[in-house]
């Protein structure tokens, strides 16, 4: 076997070791942009947010809580993820269905978490300095 019969050889079998051809090993196309949430009225969610009982578990400004419920803002869920929790929650939290939280009431709230403001960092609190 000559030189080059050997380097196409070994060439053959890192490209079926690593997991097919080289146009296969180029890098991975970026990730697709989730898509845009609806609008939604922050002041409105916020309404919204008190009168499902939501800061009964999450808050009154959504920050959650380890025995309650998770922390929504201000960094929530992709738009789709939380609609499909809110509708189909797998824990403690009821379901809200369309008949009991429009999708449009939905967007409200989520506008809402969004709106939050970030928490304070911690190097930036005095007495835990």
């Amino acid at each position: 076997m000559t030189s080059r019969q050997r380097l196409a050889l070994l060439s053959t079998i890192t490209l079926a070791l690593a997991g097919g051809t080289s146009a296969q090993n180029q890098a991975p196309a970026p990730p697709q942009p989730a898509a845009a949430a609806p609008a939604g009225n922050a002041e409105l969610g916020r309404q919204l947010f008190v009168s499902y009982g939501c800061y009964q578990c999450h808050g009154l400004e959504a920050q959650g809580s380890s025995a309650t419920g998770p922390r929504l803002g201000p960094r929530p869920l992709p738009f789709a993820a939380f609609a499909r929790y809110v509708r189909q929650p797998s824990n403690q939290m009821p379901p809200y269905t369309t008949k009991v939280a429009s999708d449009a009431d939905l967007a409200h709230i989520y506008a809402f978490a969004l709106s939050r403001p970030a928490p304070t960092p911690v190097s930036a609190i005095p007495l835990l300095k």
